[in-house]
């Protein structure tokens, strides 16, 4: 099977001759990412300020600390002013200009696009979380409005690669971070009524795009998973496991959904043996995977964030390649 096969076998449980990969820090990769570009012209007003006019702190170089930051500078200081944001635009051409270059360097792999920040993430983000939480209740007609426009992006974007690729980009991958270490950040009442349809609505313009939809989440979402599921989600990415009971979810959720996943990267991964990384690496397939697919093992990209090294992600990845990719081959590290 080629890496196309073996990821969508997967995901549609129809039975990959072997687990699918995505570890790009070793070089053990069954799918290629495909970029999008900022608007034609957009240059940032003020250092570490994006598209959508939200300024990033970020951690000092000089600390040693690698991560992506957080947004600090939130464009929107009253749901009055949502006209005043400069709403970026989905349909620019710009934002593809890449691709078909990209996508002439995938070989047989399974094609990503990423659409990060999707909808909460988005809407905390331009107005503050804090904020956004109090005026679901105090305003819930202008977060309802606030929603609409950030939904209409990605499905934008879903819009357009179904216009320009379809059938060649394969799945869209989505991120929304949406707990604690202990709870999802709402109630799921209030999480129906501002976020389902919107959801099942985003999903339905990938799915017509002829892509799975593929989502990020971390925190213990053990609740919202059953929420997705209902929307149609394809592929959930979790990487706090031992957070949200590798036992409970899978006796919840296993064969209803695809899991992309690893070992623990708040417990495990940092702190624990190998032998103990190997264990938890057969509790996963145990509990997630299925005779017929159902799980993917991908790689937490920035190890130094995590305090992982690159020793320990091998650990893991053989471990799992003995388990369910026997055959695969994990390259000699190479000199920097």
């Amino acid at each position: 099977m080629t890496s196309y096969e073996i990821v969508r076998r997967a995901i549609e449980f129809e039975t990959p001759e072997r687990l699918p990969i995505r570890f790009a820090a070793l070089d053990v990769n069954d799918t290629h990412a495909v970029p999008l570009r900022n608007a034609e012209g957009w240059e940032p007003g003020r250092p570490d300020e994006d598209e959508w006019g939200c300024v990033w702190h970020k951690p000092d170089p000089e600390t040693g600390i690698t991560n992506m930051g957080q947004p600090r500078g939130h464009p929107l200081d009253s749901l009055d002013h949502m006209d005043e944001i400069n709403w970026p635009d989905p349909h620019d051409p710009a934002r593809y200009a890449d691709i078909e270059d990209a996508l002439a360097q995938a070989d047989d792999k399974y094609v990503l696009v990423g659409c990060g920040f999707t909808l909460f993430e988005r809407m905390h983000y331009l107005y503050g979380m804090d904020k956004l939480f109090i005026a679901m209740y105090e305003q819930a007609e202008a977060v309802h409005e606030l929603a609409e426009r950030v939904l209409a992006f990605p499905v934008g974007v879903a819009q357009e690669i179904r216009r320009r690729f379809k059938g060649r980009v394969h799945g869209f991958a989505m991120t929304d971070d949406w707990g604690t270490q202990e709870n999802h950040f709402i109630a799921i009442p209030m999480w129906r009524e501002f976020f389902k349809d919107r959801y099942a609505r985003l999903y339905d313009a990938i799915h017509q795009a002829g892509m799975h939809a593929w989502m990020h989440s971390c925190g213990h979402i053990n609740e919202v998973i059953e929420e997705w599921i209902d929307c149609d989600l394809d592929v959930l990415n979790l990487q706090q496991p031992t957070n949200l009971g590798i036992e409970e979810i899978g006796r919840r959720y296993r064969g209803r959904i695809c899991f992309e996943s690893l070992c623990d990267i708040q417990t495990t991964l940092p702190w624990r043996s190998a032998e103990e990384i190997r264990a938890e690496a057969r509790l996963l397939l145990r509990q997630w995977a299925t005779p017929s697919g159902g799980f993917i093992l991908s790689d937490y990209g920035d190890g130094r964030a995590i305090g992982v090294s690159d020793e320990k992600k091998r650990v893991m990845l053989q471990a799992f390649i003995d388990l369910a990719a026997p055959g695969l081959q994990i390259p000699e590290a190479t000199e920097a």
